[in-house]
């Protein structure tokens, strides 16, 4: 076995495996993509390889279907095109094929063992006992308009892909003269004392304005009790929840969401461990004496072979996966260490962390959970089939008036300002199209965060307007009270400011001053606002300032400005982090840089033609 790398090239690795992962999540979850079965037509030429239409067709779904779980609606392809989707599907399938072409030429390739390690540890693949189910294997790729040999090669040319990744980024070092500064920022401590003044500070409470005082006040501040301007708005519209209480759902459907779920439903009993694989018997032996006889712990261990805990973590794992080392863990009843025991990697110590009991859900206690999501389901898809029918009813002149009675949408009205988040306005979809609707524009459908739908008409513009005193009384009466408490605590506050810059006496209050020493940026102080940790790190050595808050007055005396101590743990590892975030930013740009190079090299031809015919098919 080869020896244990140390921490960056740890981190490289797991660059490389979730890029990887990426590769083949691209090629898997285009299920459903239909019309190019049959057809051997490429949609563009890199170098010697091509990049056929069910290959882009499949990225293109799996974008599409990843961007409308983001944004919670369905997406259609002209609105890919606007956010740019078509391109970037593309451009990615273009730089995968580049390199492919790259690692063929350098001769980089893997053997049979590691694609079939790699296949065995994609879930969706996986049956309950955490082996590899065959008949699941051949379906999904059956789904996806592969065979069998189709997707091996992709998975050897992922890897292949992913070694020439991590050959060209493990020379990512963070640069001393980068680290450093940013360590001094971000590190540095200081100590300084706070003396919050609030109403309780003044000699005498502040009282309530006579109408003369309070009618001059709420006229001094009118823009701040004045409601912007806003749109009166007709709208027609339909949720989901408006139409749920007419569909039925069929217990075969019930049944079979169940069935397509039993594995969340039905999970054998697992454990939550934690591996250390040693490079012989021998090493693994002497590291389970010094375990046992409490001159080390796991986590020490961990670090002595110059990994984190996370590479050791391998989660939530069922007795099946664990293979030989499966009774070995498994036989721990409470928390604890288990091994050495045989793996495909070499002798392994593995630590217990927690038991997860087996769970078995019956079809009966979960029907309800399913009811509700089948049902919420069938609503949205139940409106997204009524779209069409209302796009056509506004293309044919129907008001919205008309479109109310003549489909299950509902019509109203309402006057919209900035702020206002009642009824309909409560959407964001709405508030935004509300915001962005100017007088003269065609209603259209738009869609809502649930799946609803909804459609627009300017009818006025409302003018900015005040509101009146009379309504707004008992804030306007709270806001002078505060204004007035905020004057007096301005002057205690000069007071007590001059007497620490002079060094005299300080006027006597009811508040004592707090002092924090060794305080960093990304500290917080309690009950104080998050700016006064900002403002200290502005000011000088000595210097005394003064921060107005809504309702208080902080005094601010810094004492010391300390760099940071590099023997501290936390220091270190905070220079730690650093470095791991410089290098990866660096290891990113180089692999652009050389993807970037690769490409300006290597002839590639695109057919825009087979493109459209691929878009088209959505």
């Amino acid at each position: 076995m080869a020896k244990t790398q140390p921490k960056k090239k740890m981190s490289a690795k797991n660059i490389a495996a979730g890029f990887l992962m990426a590769l083949l999540a691209l090629s898997l979850l285009g299920f459903g993509v239909e019309g190019f079965g049959s057809r051997s037509q490429n949609v563009a030429t890199v170098g010697d390889r091509d990049i056929n239409a069910d290959a882009y067709a499949r990225a293109l779904q799996n974008e599409l279907r990843a961007l409308q779980s983001q944004v919670g609606q369905a997406v259609t392809m002209e609105q890919a095109r606007m956010f740019g989707i078509d391109q970037m599907v593309l451009e990615q399938l273009v730089t995968s094929a580049v390199l492919d072409n790259e690692a063929e030429r350098l001769g980089v390739s893997v053997g049979d063992t590691t694609v079939q390690r790699e296949i065995l540890q994609i879930g969706s693949f996986q049956g309950l006992d955490g082996n590899i189910d065959r008949e699941a294997y051949r379906f999904a790729l059956q789904n996806a308009g592969m065979n069998e040999a189709e997707f091996e090669t992709s998975v050897r040319e992922d890897v292949a892909r992913s070694i020439l990744q991590m050959s060209v980024i493990s020379g990512a070092a963070a640069p001393e003269r980068i680290v450093t500064p940013l360590l001094e920022y971000q590190a540095q401590t200081r100590d300084v004392t706070v003396q919050s003044l609030s109403a309780d500070t003044l000699p005498d409470p502040v009282g309530l304005p006579d109408t003369a005082e309070l009618q001059a006040f709420y006229e001094a501040n009118l823009d701040n009790y004045t409601q912007p301007e806003g749109k009166s708005i007709r709208y027609a519209w339909i949720t989901p929840e408006m139409v749920i209480d007419t569909i039925e759902v069929d217990e075969a459907i019930l049944r079979d969401a169940y069935e397509a779920r039993l594995a969340q439903f039905s999970q054998p009993e697992r454990r939550l461990v934690e591996r250390l694989v040693f490079s012989d018997r021998d090493a693994a032996e002497e590291a389970l004496a010094r375990l046992t006889s409490g001159a080390v712990t796991f986590d020490e261990l961990v670090r002595e072979r110059g990994l984190e805990l996370e590479d050791a973590d391998m989660g939530d794992v069922t007795r099946a996966q664990l293979g030989a080392a499966g009774d070995l863990v498994f036989d721990l009843e409470e928390p604890g260490i288990a091994g050495p025991a045989e793996t495909s990697l070499g002798p392994a110590i593995f630590r217990m962390n927690a038991i997860l009991s087996a769970q078995e859900v019956s079809f009966e206690d979960a029907r309800d959970q399913l009811r509700d999501e089948q049902l919420a389901d069938l609503a949205r898809r139940t409106l997204s089939d009524d779209y069409d029918l209302y796009e056509d009813l506004l293309a044919g002149g129907a008001t919205l008036e008309q479109l109310a009675q003549e489909t299950e949408m509902q019509s109203g009205q309402i006057d919209w300002r900035p702020g206002v988040t009642d009824g309909i306005a409560a959407y964001e979809s709405f508030r935004d199209a509300a915001g962005q609707l100017q007088e003269g524009e065609f209603p259209e459908i738009q869609f809502m965060q649930d799946g609803g739908m909804f459609a627009l008409e300017y009818l006025d513009t409302l003018p900015a307007t005040p509101r009146p005193l009379e309504e707004i009384e008992a804030q306007v009466i709270a806001d002078w009270q505060n204004e007035q408490t905020l004057q007096g605590l301005r002057s205690v506050a000069e007071q007590l400011a001059t007497s620490l810059r002079d060094n005299t006496d300080a006027p006597e209050l009811a508040v004592a001053p707090v002092r924090f020493d060794g305080l960093r940026r990304n500290d917080t102080l309690p009950d104080l606002p998050r700016d006064l940790v900002g403002t200290t790190f502005e000011m000088d050595e000595g210097e005394v300032r003064i921060v107005e808050g809504d309702s208080r007055v902080h005094v601010l005396q810094l004492h010391s400005v300390q760099s940071p101590d590099l023997m501290l743990e936390d220091v270190a590892d905070m220079r730690a982090g650093l470095e791991m975030q410089i290098e990866q930013s660096i290891a990113q740009d180089l692999f652009g840089y050389f993807s970037g190079s690769l490409r300006q090299s290597t002839p590639i031809q695109i057919d825009q033609q087979m493109i459209d015919a691929v878009q088209a098919n959505f």
